[in-house]
């Protein structure tokens, strides 16, 4: 599993000693992860030296084993195993599309009503990591629901208009493709903001002077079913700060 890092993301939470555990039993715990935290080592983030693999480790006392990604600059919930086979089980389930993820997302206009999207995307590869694999693999499928839950209007200009107009959305993808969320935004053209490999730098430059730098996506609900007691599981995070001060600053609710 390659830890995806965009270099020139802003890094902005704090990381804690201690991750906000969100969900525990015998098999998993969940955790909020912050924004600038790699899930694990990574050749490409080689100055990072926290982790939240280690973190969890230490924070519980045993060994933990990721079973999903969250990007560098995405926050929210982070789940891992706690055997190898709970792992396997578990990845077999976001493998198959089973696990049901929900992230907010604030993008460029407006959004209303509910929608679906299939766009399929080229598979995206690293130099290194990816120098031996097939260059030229087709297109693959790519599904994302999404719809809009909030808007606002800001009086200050990012382009040619006097205002700017945003929205929150949530965002559901069907399937795990690399940067799906955010390719799929920058396809619709309703940029996530801060985004700097798909975004639109005008919105990006405006939330910076706004004191609101970073990637404006985040991972707010897992579910699944237990592969040990065939329960239901949902995983909900409540708002980070900084997504309060957002709340606050566009009148959202």
């Amino acid at each position: 599993m390659t830890e995806i890092l965009d270099s020139n993301e802003e890094l902005i939470e704090a990381i804690p000693e201690q991750l906000p555990v969100l969900f525990e039993d015998d098999f998993y715990i969940a955790a909020y992860k912050p924004v600038g935290l790699l899930v694990h080592r990574s050749w490409i983030a080689k100055e990072a030296s926290q982790f939240a693999l280690q973190i969890l480790r230490d924070q519980i006392g045993q060994y933990v084993y990721p079973v999903h990604r969250l990007d560098r600059p995405t926050s929210g919930v982070l789940i891992m195993a706690k055997s190898s086979e709970a792992a396997r089980k578990l990845s077999e389930q976001f493998a198959a599309q089973h696990i049901d993820k929900q992230y907010l997302a604030v993008v460029r206009g407006y959004i209303e009503g509910e929608h679906q999207l299939d766009y399929p995307l080229k598979e995206k590869l690293d130099k290194m990591v990816d120098a031996k694999a097939q260059q030229d693999k087709p297109a693959q499928s790519a599904l994302t629901f999404y719809s809009g839950l909030q808007k606002a209007e800001l009086p200050y200009p990012s382009g040619k208009f006097a205002t700017s107009r945003y929205s929150l959305v949530s965002l559901k993808p069907k399937t795990g493709r690399k940067h799906q969320l955010r390719r799929h935004m920058h396809h619709l053209s309703h940029h996530i903001i801060g985004d700097t490999s798909y975004g639109d730098g005008r919105h990006n430059r405006l939330f910076r002077e706004l004191g609101l730098p970073g990637l404006w996506l985040f991972s707010k609900q897992l579910s699944f079913l237990h592969p040990y007691t065939d329960k239901k599981i949902i995983i909900d995070c409540p708002l980070p700060e900084r997504w309060k001060q957002l709340f606050k600053l566009m009148s959202w609710n």
